[in-house]
């Protein structure tokens, strides 16, 4: 039996699997999906992101190991001292294991760190599940504007939009597909009757479980 302040930081939704899982499902779907654009010309201009695609992916680098070491320092009003950043003469195929390697050590730090741990995030002191959500939507949205760049299709999976949106948007709007009301919720589109946003931030903060209603 896992003892109860190291429970697994599970997912909302009937059945879904805890977010360490879905950490690691939405880096294996986002590194493919990068992968496949590794020959383009990753200095053009990641969608509608001030960056170019390369600057962005050592964005997404930096925010996953600084999720993790926010999880481990635990600090009440700052971020973390470590920075890291991915080795700017490589090649982005070699930047990509990059990724994959901080991603991992925010999932692995997600799996170990008891569920009654909070850390301090400018959007919200978060707990571990949480850290994993901003993990994912930082894999999720990037993944959608590095690729817009390069010129790929691609969209977040429904299945990692709608577990983001539940934690880290309580507000967004229901009646849509999922991966149209994440992209809307960061400003990334705009859905029928409501404009692109041109502000937004989301909340980490932990919320109690919903009760039964009537």
């Amino acid at each position: 039996m896992i003892p109860t302040d190291h429970a697994p930081h599970r997912a909302p939704g009937t059945g879904a699997p805890p977010w360490p899982e879905l950490l690691t499902a939405a880096t294996a779907r986002c590194l493919g999906a990068l992968a496949a654009g590794s020959a383009e010309d990753w200095s053009r201009p990641a969608g509608d992101v001030d960056w170019s695609c390369r600057r962005t992916l050592d964005h997404l680098a930096l925010g996953l190991v600084g999720y993790a070491g926010l999880l481990v320092a635990r600090p009440t009003d700052r971020y973390v001292s470590l920075f890291a950043s991915l080795d700017e003469q490589a090649p982005v195929g070699v930047c990509l294991e990059g990724v994959g390697i901080a991603a991992a050590l925010l999932t692995g730090t997600v799996r170990q760190t008891p569920a009654g741990v909070r850390a301090w995030h400018p959007w919200g002191h978060a707990d571990a599940a949480g850290f994993a959500a901003m993990g994912v939507a930082e894999l999720t949205l990037h993944t959608y504007d590095i690729t817009r760049g390069l010129g790929l299709p691609w969209a977040p999976p429904a299945e990692f939009a709608a577990a983001v949106l539940d934690r880290l948007f309580p507000d967004a709007p229901h009646g849509h597909p999922p991966a149209d009301t994440l992209l809307w919720c960061p400003g990334r589109g705009a859905l029928p009757g409501l404009p692109r946003r041109a502000e937004w931030r989301w909340d980490g903060t932990v919320r109690p479980p919903a009760g039964p209603t009537g």
